[in-house]
């Protein structure tokens, strides 16, 4: 933006207590970091009411069949992109359901293209490279409220009628004059000036995970407090779907492992097959019922 005076930014500003930074002990300064990352949570806690706006919007967009896409550059883009990618092995997303995009596309990940994120016309462009259209939510990530990447991508997304939301670090900023929704998260300024890879980064981290987790929570991908939608990818992740079934059925491995199975390894179907007695057509038809809501489909008369 023109005439930018990052002074006047919460995220720029020089925080009191580390203006001796370099004279510290490496342990007065880790325990400075820790009381600093302290006041994350707290910051995270105070703007709950509008994550919770956020999360039932996402949860309207994703059950319609829209997507869930996230944006940033720099640390707000990389961990967009985490976020997203985690969605498919940890609750069985589809690959394009949830969306990361970074400023400077997939290398950014691993090496900084920091001149990408001063191109709004980037944003809407790898925005129009997916197909955005008005069934989507773009949630823009920045923690200055000021990138022009995020600004051009979710001045396009509101051009096509998707949905907006702003996750932001500074108070009044403009990706707040564009967004549907803005979630604004001020943890004040970073023990080492202007590094938005801290404070801010971590509380970006919290909402983001707070997002998805709790939507998927919505959409029927968690019995209790087990992720029943897990994709058993790997050794690992198939060791964790039949221990999952253990506890969620209370059943000894050998008899998760033979009920996994007959379920052709669908964690929810075999946890209605033991627990209802039933035959995995059942299972599946009070699942398909009651939209892949294990308790529901438990709970039908």
């Amino acid at each position: 933006m023109e005439n930018l005076n990052l002074s006047t930014l919460s995220t720029e500003k020089r925080n009191q207590k580390s203006l001796q930074l370099d004279e510290l002990t490496s342990k007065e300064a880790l325990i400075l970091m820790n009381q600093e990352d302290s006041k994350v949570s707290v910051a995270v806690a105070k703007v709950i009411p509008m994550i919770d706006e956020v999360v039932q919007k996402v949860i309207e967009v994703l059950s319609t069949g829209g997507r869930l896409i996230y944006m940033g550059a720099g640390t707000s883009g990389r961990l967009g992109v985490l976020d997203a990618v985690e969605c498919r092995p940890t609750f069985g997303t589809s690959d394009d359901q949830i969306i990361g995009l970074i400023a400077g596309g997939n290398d950014a990940m691993f090496r900084a293209h920091e001149n990408i994120e001063d191109q709004p016309k980037s944003g809407a462009d790898d925005l129009k490279a997916i197909h955005l259209t008005e069934h989507d939510i773009v949630v823009g990530i920045a923690a200055s409220g000021r990138t022009p990447y995020v600004i051009g991508g979710l001045q396009y997304a509101s051009e096509i009628g998707a949905q907006t939301v702003g996750l932001v670090c500074n108070l009044n900023s403009p990706i707040k004059q564009i967004a549907q929704m803005t979630i604004e998260v001020d943890c004040g300024p970073e023990v080492l000036t202007g590094s938005t890879r801290l404070k801010a980064g971590t509380a970006q981290k919290l909402i983001l995970n707070m997002i998805s987790t709790v939507s998927m929570i919505g959409l029927g991908k968690v019995y209790q407090n087990l992720m029943v939608d897990v994709q058993p990818t790997n050794e690992k992740l198939r060791e964790r779907s039949l221990q999952i079934l253990m506890e969620a059925t209370d059943i000894s491995r050998n008899q998760a492992k033979e009920i996994y199975e007959r379920a052709n390894n669908n964690l929810k179907v075999a946890i209605l097959m033991q627990l209802l007695d039933v035959t995995i057509e059942e299972a599946q038809r009070r699942l398909k019922q009651e939209n892949g809501h294990v308790k529901k489909a438990l709970d039908m008369k």
